[in-house]
Parts: C-alpha cells; structure tokens; sequence
C-alpha cells in the first residue's frame, strides 16, 4: 500500500471531521499553518464566542443574582463540566474540578498528600520533569524543614533517548519504600512524550505505602485515562493544550473518593466549604464539602470556564472513543513516516515506538541546526513546537489537524533536509 492509499483508507477509519470547529491559525499569505502544536496551546473553537457571550448577557442582565438566576447559575459553574472531565480523566463526578491553574493545584495536593515523618520522607519524580513541578516540590519539601536534595529521587532515563524503563521506576520505589511518602510523575512526558503506566507504577507505589500523584497536562485529552479504577491518589492538569481552553485556561484536580472523609490537611477557603451553607457569613469554622470540591478556595473563573465548556461541547459531539482513536491513528502515521531511514542522519525520534507508551506528540532530537530547521517549516507554514536547544515537538490533534498535513511535514522534512537549495 502506498502513501496515498494509506491515506485514503486513515480518511474512510476516521470520516468525521470536526477542523470546521476550530479556527486555525494563520501563516504565511494569510493561508492556513499546519499547526501541530496543541501540546503547547490548542487553537481556539469557534463557539467560545457564543460561550463567553452567554455569560456576559447574564452579567448584564443579573449582575450579582446571576450567582443564583437564569441557565446555569454560577454558584454551581464548577459542576457543569464534571460529566465531561471525569470521562476524559476516567473518574467519578465528584472526583474531579476545574479550579485555579496547575501549579497551584499541585501546591493544594501536595498539602494534603505528602504528609513526611522522620522516617518516610521521600518522593520519587522523573529526572525530566517539568520545571514546574520540580519548583513546586522543592518549595513544598522546604516548607516541611528538609533538604530537597536529600528528600527528592529523580528516576533517570533508561537510553540515551531520555526514555525512562517502567521497572526502573518499580525499582527504585521498591528500593526506596521504607523512606517513601510520595512518587509524582508526568502522565505523559512534556518532552520526550512518553505515556507512562499509570496503573502499575501506582500499584507499587501502594505497596511501599506511598501516594501517587499525576502532573497530566500533557495527558489530559490526549491518551485514555482510568484514574479511578488505577486508584491514583491524586492528579491535576492544566486545560489550555489538548482541551483548547485558551491561554492561561483554568486547571483541574482530581481526588480518588477514598480520600473523602480520611481528615487530610487542606488549606480551606470558602468555595471548599459546604455548598448548602457556603454564603452564610457567620460560619467560625471550616466545613468541607465531601467531595474533590472540598478543595476548592475561591468562586469559579466564569469566563475561563465558559471557555472550556466550549471546547468540551466538541469533545462531546466528536465522542471520546473516536478522539483516541484517531489520535492513535495519527501518532502512527507520524512516528512511521518520521522513523524513515533517510532521515536518521538528521535527527532521532526519542519518543517510544511502541504506541501504549506515548500520545499524539512526536519528539525529534536534532543532531545540527535544529533552530534553521524550525525556522524553515514556519516559512513553509508548519508550525511545532522548540525545545531548546535541539528538540522540536510535534503533536496532531485529532479534533483539528488532517492526516494530509502529517504527510506536509514529511515532505517539508525532506525537502529542508535532503533537498537545501
């Protein structure tokens, strides 16, 4: 079967197209970029318009009683996305909120769940874990009174790829389990792309009696989920990459039910207090709702949120089944036309080839000329994302890019590459 043909039949799998939601942005004449960088910022759906208007005609219209009157009070804005999420998270309902931004939320999680004694203290994280992350443990390590650099195990990379082997992680919490009070990863790798097995690190990670905790911002929307039923202990994520909520989108956190009514530290404020008490303003003590919501601190982000639902609205229209699907589909097309021989002189791939272990995104390390190599696929419209100072990501989101275009930045590659003027 040639490229073509592929093609033809990745378009009769996949019929249904939804590009036509999506403003996509432009590039050079005004013509439309191939944009593969929704691992970065997705593009904006066309009915955030309509979304954000409908709560700016309610502000108009109620002012401050828009908390309690017209569709979708805002007093319980916060619930209207959770039916969607938990399907994209795989949790319950009341597992899972969209409130704040990531790092915040982690700084919330990481109240409640790492709890360190004289005796177990450490928390195991990949080597290469977002700078986020890292910053947020070694405040939070601080905090307790311990030196990050004797309490924090970073897992190092297995090949020089950068990818990290599952069992070594197994290892090092079974090597590490009368110590360890915490393992934090990255759903999926932000640079090297690399999906993780959730399910059986957390397995270890109970077995030493530890909690596991997830950064899925690059995860979320992007490969299938099972929170609950893996029994994560906790998760949170960011809504502006594969969930297409706009810059600075509201984040979200998830909760496994079980950690409910056990009592855990928390930092309260009053959208974590009990709904149906919640504007009584003689309340003396805290009294958090029995939910993931318990960890809310401030009234919803409308606007933000309005956003979200928007993109969310297209998820439901699409069906989630035919979103990893196809994502699938296209993470293969791209890693297969990328692995061709006659590019291994340029570049490696140091995503995983086998498909349970990563998402959409396909990460190239360049051995020369990485930034003039980006530089030339935006002048040919084609836009990824860098990683200085010689990885570019790309990432074809389901919702919005073509299989066509995934064949563009092959014939880009080897044109740049092969054929230099």
């Amino acid at each position: 079967m040639n490229l073509q043909e592929k093609i033809t039949q990745l378009n009769h799998q996949f019929p249904k197209s939804f590009r036509d939601e999506f403003y996509i942005p432009k590039g050079k004449n005004g013509n439309s970029m191939t944009y593969l960088c929704g691992n970065s910022l997705g593009v904006q759906p066309k009915c955030v318009n309509s979304f954000i208007q409908n709560e700016l005609i309610k502000w108009s219209e109620f002012g401050v009683e828009a908390h309690f009157e017209g569709t979708q009070p805002w007093m319980y804005f916060h619930h209207y996305s959770k039916t969607q999420i938990g399907k994209l998270v795989g949790a319950f309902e009341n597992e899972v909120v969209m409130m704040n931004t990531l790092t915040v939320n982690l700084h919330l999680m990481l109240t409640s769940f790492y709890l360190p004694t004289e005796k177990k203290n450490k928390i195991i994280i990949e080597s290469s874990a977002f700078s986020s992350d890292r910053f947020a443990l070694e405040s939070v390590v601080r905090n307790h009174g311990l030196n990050p650099d004797n309490v924090i195990i970073a897992v190092n990379p297995t090949t020089e790829n950068g990818i990290i082997n599952f069992q070594d992680i197994c290892n090092l919490i079974n090597e590490n389990a009368d110590e360890l009070a915490l393992v934090l990863l990255g759903g999926v790798n932000y640079y090297t792309g690399q999906y993780f097995d959730i399910e059986n690190i957390t397995k270890a990670c109970h077995i030493a009696n530890a909690k596991m905790g997830v950064d899925l911002a690059h995860a979320v929307g992007n490969v299938p989920l099972k929170l609950h039923d893996w029994e994560v202990d906790f998760a949170v994520w960011c809504s502006y990459k594969y969930l297409n909520a706009g810059p600075g989108g509201v984040g979200g956190a998830y909760v496994h039910e079980k950690h409910f009514k056990s009592n855990l530290p928390k930092l309260a404020g009053w959208w974590g207090h009990n709904e149906a008490t919640r504007f009584l303003m003689n309340a003396t003590k805290f009294d958090p709702t029995e939910t993931v919501d318990g960890w809310q601190l401030s009234n919803a982000p409308i606007i933000n949120l309005a956003c979200l639902h928007a993109s969310l609205s297209i998820f439901e229209k699409a069906g989630y089944d035919f979103v990893f699907e196809k994502g699938k589909a296209m993470s293969d097309l791209t890693y297969s036309l990328l692995s061709d021989k006659k590019f291994e002189k340029y570049f490696k791939i140091i995503t995983p080839a086998n498909q349970s272990e990563r998402g959409n995104q396909i990460s190239l390390f360049f051995y020369n000329n990485s930034d003039e190599v980006f530089q030339q696929l935006r002048e040919k419209n084609i836009l990824g994302d860098m990683r200085k100072p010689n990885v570019i990501r790309f990432a074809p989101v389901p919702l919005y890019n073509t299989f066509e275009e995934i064949v563009k930045l092959y014939n880009a590659l080897e044109e740049i590459l092969l054929m230099p003027a």
